[in-house]
């Protein structure tokens, strides 16, 4: 199993979310470029940062900082969250970001999706973000009618090979990850699946393993020292 620490980011401070409600935000941790590297003495093998700005604007607004982030980084980052221009994928490739996570672009903007997963394919990851089993896009605050099993096979077919799911009725909330949800879609693609959402201690993240999940992104939890990444799986 492999623990991913989240740096979700509004305003260049590093925060959390409650089930995604961008007016219940918690200021968390340290500054962005402290925490990176508290996450990476830890023993983080990767990270997984946000721009929840960029994700309800799609402009972006935080890619400096996320630049300087990735270039300062010893181990593999994840970025998300507003990327949405071909420019902002060579930014963020060229700053050293190992993986780049796409949400409300990969609905929204089908000719960004193909070019991007053509040019880059190894680089892509699908964020599917979900509330009552439909797919919520920009900033999780748009519901869409889209299943989000439908979404993953979708995606599958057009050569996806990682998702992260999030429930993001979980999020931030320490109540658990949807075991049932992330089972249903592990079972109907083959794609790598991530967990995210919910996760709330070292139990959860072996209830994970058994069901086949190998990597999952935490955050509060991590936050509030409920799981640790030193010497964690060893």
């Amino acid at each position: 199993m492999k623990i991913i620490p989240a740096i979700d980011l509004i305003d260049g401070k590093c925060v959390r979310l409650y089930q995604g409600d961008f007016s219940r935000s918690t200021q968390v941790g340290m500054d962005p470029e402290a925490q990176l590297a508290a996450f990476i003495r830890d023993g983080a093998d990767m990270i997984h940062i946000v721009d929840l700005d960029g994700a309800r604007s799609g402009k972006g607004s935080q890619l400096e900082l996320i630049t300087r982030l990735c270039r300062l980084s010893t181990v593999p980052i994840e970025v998300g969250g507003g990327i949405r221009t071909m420019d902002t994928v060579e930014r963020l490739l060229k700053a050293g970001a190992s993986r780049l996570v796409l949400g409300t672009s990969a609905l929204e903007d089908d000719a960004f999706l193909k070019a991007v997963l053509k040019t880059y394919p190894e680089h892509v990851v699908i964020g599917i973000d979900a509330k009552d089993g439909k797919v919520a896009v920009r900033g999780w605050e748009t519901v869409l009618e889209i299943d989000f099993i439908d979404f993953a096979r979708e995606m599958e077919g057009l050569g996806v090979k990682t998702i992260v799911f999030t429930d993001i009725s979980k999020d931030g909330t320490l109540s658990g990850p949807n075991l049932q949800a992330l089972q249903q879609i592990s079972q109907a693609v083959d794609c790598n699946i991530v967990a995210s959402g919910g996760i709330k201690d070292m139990d959860d993240l072996r209830k994970l393993e058994k069901i086949g999940i190998k990597e999952a992104i935490v955050g509060k939890a991590i936050y509030d020292g409920r799981v640790s990444l030193k010497g964690a799986f060893d």
